[in-house]
């Protein structure tokens, strides 16, 4: 053995234990280099950074806002759900002995929400809540529970499928939190759950041994007079007033992703004419056809009422535009709705319900409420939008020369020509000369010549034509009955104007041949 070879080499190490490979060696030739990483697992927040209860946010843990005004509460009220008794037991167990508790139902149907609830109604408003995002790794956690004292903690874990894996929750993780007296609660959409949960047992994992809440998508009796308690909150009134065929957690959630993806589409290289049909339902909705569904044809027509936009709009043809408008959102529904008969659609209700609350809501246009009264082909939906004529037009038109015009117009259109005349009347007298037209015409008609003259010059100044040969004729006619009366009582003068007079202003025969 050479003298190299029989040099003591001793190690040691102070201070501390070192949990990784030890050389021994006398010498180290060309540098040494020592490399030292944390499981990644090791970056896991201590209990102390979680937040508690009382002061965590429903939105950032997976509870989908249900409105974007300004000054108002993103989640109104909770209505109580049927299931909301079987899982009080469950979260209540879950807290005292730790285990999985996991709400399953369709998409949209309120799991994150109902379960945040229950948080309130089983646990102390000092508990500490984590909720990593999905692909976190969590092996590290019992070593980060172990360290938290006498603090209360759960493991929130929204959309759980994201958090199955050998990383993430697996059934020896489970055990630990069990043995911890750790609460996991996790939300799934049933077919996640379903793919997740049937077939091998390697496959359904944690979910094997765990029986899940269900959540109904169609909301009971129960519930449904749950919720009309709360008619007072104006999100839940709308949602129980015109979410058509949609249930009330749908017409929730969606509502605010919706709105936002309209606002957004305007831009020229989104969809300016899709943004265009979309704001022309809307507006008919606000009109009174808030679950009326009109067809193609309205919403091509309703374009040219928004001159500014369409000439906005682009290359995008109208197909394109409704294509778009009316694709499904998380498989259930567009901004456009279908109606029953084919070919037509409706705006998604709280879109009409956002554009009538926004104070920065453009007004709709004044042509809109014509067409919308045209396109209501029954009764009772033109009842509504008579209904919101009178509501949102009439206090309007006392002050607005325009409003009181159309007004006018509205009424003479369906035979109410007492309240026609009244409007007409208020928007001539402010200098409206269309409205002083159709008043002067309106009153010939109703056989009051003498009132209408004043009205068909104001017309007639203004240049407009047909008012200028209405009154010329009314002019004529009735210096024809005066000269009649003259030339009666012997008048000279009167007897020879007359007849030039009736030839000039007699209508000429119909020389068309059949």
């Amino acid at each position: 053995m050479s003298n190299d070879a029989a040099v003591d080499v001793g190690n040691s190490v102070s201070d501390g234990t070192f949990h990784a490979p030890v050389v021994q060696a006398g010498s180290v030739s060309g540098g040494v280099h020592t490399y030292y990483t944390q499981p990644p697992y090791s970056s896991l927040p201590p209990v102390s950074e979680w937040p508690e209860l009382d002061t965590a946010d429903p939105v950032a843990l997976g509870v989908r806002r249900t409105r974007c005004l300004p000054g108002e509460s993103l989640l109104p009220p909770y209505v109580g759900r049927d299931c909301d008794a079987e899982l009080d037991d469950r979260i209540g167990e879950a807290a005292r002995s730790g285990g999985l508790v996991v709400v399953t139902g369709a998409p949209l149907s309120g799991k994150s929400r109902t379960m945040w609830c229950a948080l309130f109604t089983n646990l102390s408003m000092t508990t500490r809540i984590f909720a990593p995002q999905p692909g976190t790794d969590l092996r590290g956690l019992p070593a980060v529970l172990r360290g938290r004292g006498k603090e209360s903690c759960l493991l929130w874990l929204d959309d759980l499928e994201g958090h199955l894996g050998e990383h993430g929750l697996t059934p020896t993780l489970l055990a630990e939190l069990v043995r911890l007296r750790v609460p996991v609660l996790g939300t799934m959409d049933d077919k996640a759950y379903d793919v997740r949960r049937f077939g091998t047992s390697a496959r359904a994992g944690v979910l094997s041994g765990v029986e899940p809440v269900e959540l109904q998508r169609e909301w009971s009796s129960g519930e449904q007079r749950r919720l009309s308690d709360l008619l007072a909150v104006p999100r839940l009134r709308a949602a129980a007033l015109v979410r058509g065929g949609h249930t009330v957690p749908e017409y929730l959630a969606l509502g605010p992703e919706l709105m936002e993806e309209w606002r957004r589409a305007r831009r020229p290289d989104a969809h300016p004419r899709g943004h265009l049909i979309v704001r022309a339902a809307m507006d008919l909705g606000r009109c009174g056809l808030r679950r009326a569904y009109v067809s193609r044809d309205v919403l091509r027509r309703a374009q040219a009422l928004y001159p500014q936009e369409l000439s906005t709009a682009g290359p995008e043809s109208f197909e394109d535009g409704l294509a778009w408008a009316s694709g499904l959102r998380h498989g259930v529904t567009g901004l456009l709705v279908p109606g029953d008969d084919p070919d037509t659609w409706a705006a998604f209700g709280s879109l009409v319900a956002d554009a009538d609350d926004r104070v920065d809501s453009p007004p709709v246009p004044l042509g809109m409420w014509s067409l919308a009264l045209s396109a209501a082909t029954d009764l009772a939906n033109r009842n509504k939008v008579w209904a919101s004529v009178q509501r949102l037009l009439g206090p309007r038109g006392t002050s607005e020369p325009e409003v009181a015009a159309v007004l006018g117009d509205l009424y003479a259109a369906f035979g109410q020509r007492g309240m026609a005349k009244q409007w007409f009347r208020t928007a001539a007298d402010a200098g409206h000369r269309e409205a002083a037209a159709a008043l002067g015409e309106l009153l010939v008609s109703l056989d009051e010549p003498a009132e209408a003259i004043p009205y068909l010059e104001q017309a007639a100044e203004a240049g407009l034509v047909r008012s200028q040969y209405l009154l010329g004729k009314l002019l004529a006619d009735r210096a024809q009955h005066w000269l009649g009366r003259a030339a009666e009582a012997g008048h000279l003068e009167a007897k020879l104007a007359l007849p030039p007079l009736r030839a000039a202003i007699a209508t000429p025969p119909d020389t068309v041949e059949e």
